[in-house]
């Protein structure tokens, strides 16, 4: 169902709401969160509509490539869950849903007794690959921006990400 674009927009308007309520300096910051907020939700929209025919979520095509991308195809649940920047649970919840999917299977590590590995079974890689190439086509490709637009942006975000902690500066 598609929803005709508003007359006005609502975070212009709300900056402006901001500023007229006498929090000017906080402002502009409010418009960058929230349109940090409304742009993840129409990219998810797209990303959503793209993975349905595969039956994934974003999170369970992220575990996927991850997996995918491994030398051996397998990874500890726990390095999923720090890679993916995720909780533990979302990651139990991810790899059991993939595994009644065929996609993802759990075996013992064999060096650790108190590990467990997900590996991607064939199945998996299949529906990866598909999947990859079905987002490239319809979002990676063409997120919105113009590629320059797109690099500015991510490079933004690297420095916010990084002052916030998210990953150690390497340098």
């Amino acid at each position: 169902m598609s929803v005709p674009p508003l007359a006005l927009d609502p975070i212009a308007e709300a900056h402006r709401n901001w500023a007229e309520h006498g929090w000017a300096d906080a402002a502009d910051g409010m418009a960058f969160v929230t349109s940090v907020v409304r742009v993840h939700q129409l990219l998810l929209a797209r990303i959503d509509q793209t993975l349905d025919p595969f039956d994934l979520s974003f999170a369970r095509f992220e575990l996927l490539m991850l997996l995918l991308f491994t030398r051996k195809g397998e990874l500890p649940l726990g390095k999923i869950g720090v890679r993916l920047q995720v909780h533990p649970a979302s990651v139990t919840n991810a790899v059991n849903r993939l595994e009644s999917q065929g996609l993802v299977v759990r075996r013992p590590h064999p060096d650790d007794g108190r590990t467990t590995l997900a590996r991607i079974t064939p199945a998996g890689r299949r529906v990866a690959r598909r999947a990859a190439d079905a987002l490239n086509a319809a979002v990676f490709t063409e997120p919105g921006l113009p590629p320059a637009s797109a690099a500015r942006v991510v490079a933004a975000f690297t420095s916010l990400r990084r002052d916030a902690g998210d990953f150690a500066v390497r340098g």
